[in-house]
């Protein structure tokens, strides 16, 4: 079963179950879903297409999680960890520091890149092997304090 096939089970079951919190955090995921489709002009997005848009969201919902917080907002910051830990459950298991540290040498070694200029190379390896399973940013940090 595809991942956007078994987020559209879990609407149907939330549906059934009047679960509101996660039917409304599931809807969020579906209309993003929806609205990559509809801008790109394709009929269905593939697994790691889907993996993408979780990814952003995982993204915008942890910077929303983190002004919550700083402004003192507990009640929208706990429905954003509501939703942060509900995207979650449809990425893969992330990876970790050992892992990543093992995939970028072995992207490092395998592209022979020895300076920032070559990095872009790196990324590009290593993006389609992380997406979903880490956090690219940190991902990036660590390829630059590397090569630097």
């Amino acid at each position: 079963m595809s991942l956007k096939q078994q987020i559209l089970d879990d609407v149907k079951q939330a549906m059934r179950a009047k679960d509101k919190p996660r039917l409304n955090a599931l809807r969020l995921i579906t209309a993003a879903i929806k609205q990559i489709e509809v801008d790109r002009r394709i009929e269905s997005l593939d697994d790691s297409q889907v993996t993408e848009v979780l990814t952003k969201m995982v993204k915008q919902r942890r910077d929303s999680l983190d002004q919550y917080q700083q402004a003192g907002r507990d009640d929208l910051a706990g429905q954003e960890q509501y939703e942060l830990d509900l995207i979650q459950t449809y990425l893969p298991q992330p990876l970790s520091e050992q892992e990543i540290s093992r995939l970028i040498e072995d992207a490092i070694a395998e592209t022979g890149a020895s300076a920032m200029k070559d990095m872009g190379k790196v990324m590009g390896l290593l993006k389609p092997k992380l997406t979903g399973r880490a956090d690219m940013g940190a991902v990036s940090k660590l390829i630059k304090s590397r090569l630097s």
